[in-house]
């Protein structure tokens, strides 16, 4: 694996499933919704197999789930709006930041730019981020504040690699879903899928990405690509 990430300059990181157990949260603010406008509510396990899409997806899928897949526009963003406030006002009440990823990104800080890409829209992510404590150690944000930016398309991953300044070859995708990894297969970028999370069970079967045991051995092994002490990356 060392050699197959030596070429990396800077890491992607997807947010919900990789760096945050946020289920908990999008259940509440889910349903907070739901509730709002009179809808049935859902348990957790549900919820987490829907995650990934981002909250318009998410809500759609809520909806069908009741007979309600043709509920008109003006439901749906009623049920977005509501969802959007329960979020903000209380990121990551409820979920927690997965074991190992403060010390991954902490450690990755030294030596590399990092950046998360995330179907959340942006204003979601960089407050879960915020209270998630990961904030700080990020360059930038991309989040899927419009449907052609969701992974899988490359936009954001492209965009990131843009901002940086660094062929998309150079960025690594950390991610727990399908949707990450082909979002990296078709930016041309490197990928690792994680073991924990929420997509990981459901990799089509002609991707092939790089795998990790844990925060920790990503982050050893990123370390040991040029030494922790040799910065990979002049901005």
């Amino acid at each position: 694996m060392k050699e197959s990430l030596r070429l990396v300059q800077a890491v992607a990181f997807d947010l919900d499933g990789t760096l945050v157990d946020s289920a908990p949260d999008i259940q509440h603010a889910l349903n907070a919704a739901l509730k709002k406008a009179g809808l049935e509510r859902f348990d957790l396990d549900a919820v987490r197999g829907w995650i990934g899409d981002g909250p318009d997806v998410l809500i759609a899928r809520a909806l069908a789930a009741q007979g309600l897949a043709d509920a008109d526009a003006e439901l749906r963003a009623r049920l977005r709006r509501w969802f959007d406030v329960d979020t903000l006002a209380a990121p990551l009440a409820h979920g927690v930041v997965y074991p190992g990823i403060l010390d991954l990104v902490s450690g990755l800080h030294r030596v590399m730019p990092m950046v998360v890409v995330t179907n959340k829209p942006t204003p979601l992510a960089r407050a879960v981020l915020d209270a998630a404590g990961v904030l700080p150690f990020v360059d930038a944000v991309f989040g899927a504040d419009t449907a052609a930016l969701r992974k899988p398309a490359p936009g954001m991953l492209l965009a990131a690699a843009a901002q940086l300044a660094i062929s998309p070859e150079r960025l690594l995708m950390v991610g727990d879903s399908a949707p990450d990894m082909q979002s990296a297969h078709a930016a041309g970028c490197r990928a690792v899928l994680v073991p924990w999370g929420y997509g990981h069970h459901a990799l089509p079967a002609w991707l092939d990405p790089l795998r990790v045991s844990g925060p920790d051995e990503l982050l050893q092994v990123l370390l040991a690509t040029r030494g922790a002490s040799e910065p990979l990356f002049n901005s």
